[in-house]
């Protein structure tokens, strides 16, 4: 029996490690405000090692900026393919399944701090492609229109914001028109 599994190399390896670490690190303190010597340290290597993986650290944050968005269409990709099976709506299953994966406080942080780096042209970049590819995953896996596209990202977009502040904590008027929102 052969295994479906792909081999890593060393050295493949080690850069998913380092991408696994800096994925914690940089989603507590985001791109300006954590330093490569922290990153080098959860990921148990020298700083000198974490350049010769990743040439500087906007390298790392692009990669890591690429791996948020690719977590986030595979959840939509996921979710709209359960959903299609049992004959629900994809983009109703989508949203739950969006809501589910901001339980991952690296995953919503690290999205959050993309889009205030954005100031950097290439970090702006990359956080334009992954969010249009985005766009395209819903288009194609529910078949929304325009108007629902903008309805699906404006509410994920307050699911951000909601899940950032922890509003599920908070016993008020406030919080739970928006903890509600579309339920």
């Amino acid at each position: 029996m052969t295994s479906s599994r792909r081999v890593l190399s060393t050295a493949e390896a080690r850069r998913e490690e380092v991408i696994a670490a800096a994925r914690h690190v940089v989603a507590a303190r985001g791109y300006h405000g954590t330093p490569t010597a922290e990153i080098a340290r959860a990921a148990g290597i020298s700083q000198a090692y974490l350049f010769r993986l990743f040439p500087t650290k906007l390298e790392l944050f692009l990669v890591l900026t690429e791996d948020c968005f690719d977590r986030v269409a595979d959840t939509f990709t996921q979710a709209a393919a359960r959903a299609r099976a049992a004959g629900e709506e994809p983009l109703v299953a989508m949203g739950m399944a969006y809501e589910e994966l901001l339980a991952d406080r690296d995953v919503l942080l690290l999205q959050l701090h993309t889009y205030a780096a954005a100031d950097e042209p290439r970090i702006r970049d990359a956080v334009r492609r992954g969010y249009a590819r985005l766009v395209d995953v819903v288009r194609r896996e529910s078949g929304a229109d325009d108007a629902q596209l903008q309805m699906f990202f404006a509410v994920g977009m307050l699911m951000n914001v909601v899940a950032a502040m922890r509003a599920d904590e908070v016993d008020e008027p406030w919080a739970k028109v928006l903890m509600h929102q579309g339920k």
